[in-house]
């Protein structure tokens, strides 16, 4: 039995390698006059990165013929350029402002995979939807590839918002976010700092800083693991700097042990097979970096979701091995005065990887939610 545990664990660890306000106050400061003064407001200037993007319909779901599609770019305040999908309803009004949404994840994949579909299905349901690539990873910028953070990939939703807010065919008052997987637990975290995200749904979620930190299921929640892998890791770091490439962790595990836990399979019946398989996405082929864990574990996402005064859904399949996460995160949304317009829906009979792409997606809940929400 110890055997099979110890397999487990190493099976369970490889894949999340794969898969994977601070306030300051200057007014004692002596004041610093470099040049005269002038009246001309002085602005920052930021060029962004020319991206190299497909211009082809490469996503692995159709294309609607019910929604315009466009390939657009734009950056975060960490100067890293973003590649973006815009879908937008074709029978809307020349004039109008809609409603957006900003859609990411799952953590690992592309734009092209489950967040493409998401947005483009918002899309038919009168939204203006975008899907985005994070920083590093798919067409997007980052000289260093395949890294994750969650303080840089919460500013990418912002970045989003930024973008969405300066479109003239969207309402800047009206914009909600989708995180998918990993990217729910970021899309709390966007919420619980950006005042100008109205609504959030965050659907079959992990909390990355959780999972990483204590195991899947919590079953390393104690310092000797932890130390145990972050001294692996950081002994990865020196061998990275000498070699001057990045390990990689490996992605979804390919080819399937036997005894692999069902949802490992579930996660290559999706990322592995033609159902889901992409060449850009990090989980379909050689994974994250796997220093990128690091930086993981102290990044509590979730500290101040009770302080999110807009409404949030959390959705979870009911036979999703990372149910966990969602209810844990409902517990803490719901545990301050703001829990009035906090939602937890179990779907019935649903896996992690069911609401990736499957017809178990409750689109009608989702889109009933953004527009009592967005209005």
């Amino acid at each position: 039995m110890k055997k099979f545990h110890a397999k487990k664990t190493v099976l369970c660890r490889a894949l999340l390698l794969g898969a994977l306000a601070v306030t300051a106050t200057f007014g004692s400061l002596p004041a610093v006059s470099a040049a005269p003064a002038s009246d001309k407001p002085v602005q920052a200037t930021f060029q962004e990165e020319k991206l190299d993007m497909t211009n082809e319909w490469d996503k692995v779901f159709p294309q609607s013929e019910k929604v315009s599609h466009e390939k657009v770019t734009f950056h975060n305040r960490y100067g890293i350029t973003l590649a973006a999908d815009v879908y937008k309803p074709k029978d809307a009004a020349q004039d109008a402002k809609l409603a957006a949404i900003a859609v990411a994840g799952p953590f690992g994949a592309v734009k092209e995979q489950s967040s493409g579909l998401y947005a483009q299905t918002m899309a038919e349901r009168g939204f203006l939807a975008i899907a985005f690539d994070p920083s590093f990873t798919g067409e997007s910028g980052g000289n260093v590839r395949d890294v994750a953070s969650l303080d840089i990939n919460t500013e990418d939703f912002s970045a989003a918002v930024d973008y969405l807010s300066n479109r003239e065919d969207v309402d800047a008052d009206r914009i909600g976010i989708i995180g998918i997987c990993g990217w729910g637990g970021i899309a709390i975290n966007d919420a619980a700092m950006d005042t100008r995200v109205k609504a959030t749904v965050a659907t079959t979620m992990y909390d990355m800083h959780r999972v990483t930190a204590n195991g899947y299921f919590d079953a390393n929640d104690n310092e000797e693991d932890r130390y145990a892998t972050k001294k692996a890791l950081n002994d990865q770091r020196t061998i990275d700097y000498k070699n001057g490439t990045y390990a990689k962790a490996g992605g979804v595990i390919d080819p399937l042990p036997e005894d692999a836990p069902q949802f490992v399979k579930d996660y290559h019946a999706y990322y592995k097979t033609e159902r889901g398989y992409h060449a850009r996405s990090v989980n379909s082929n050689d994974g994250w970096n796997k220093t990128s864990a690091l930086s993981l574990y102290n990044t509590p996402i979730l500290a101040y979701a009770d302080e999110i005064r807009t409404p949030v859904l959390v959705i979870h399949g009911e036979n999703a091995h990372s149910r966990y996460f969602s209810e844990a995160a409902y517990e803490k949304l719901t545990s301050g005065k703001y829990a009035a317009n906090k939602e937890l829906l179990i779907v019935p009979g649903a896996s992690h990887t069911d609401l990736y792409d499957t017809a178990k997606i409750p689109f009608d809940k989702i889109t009933a939610f953004f527009a009592a929400n967005l209005k």
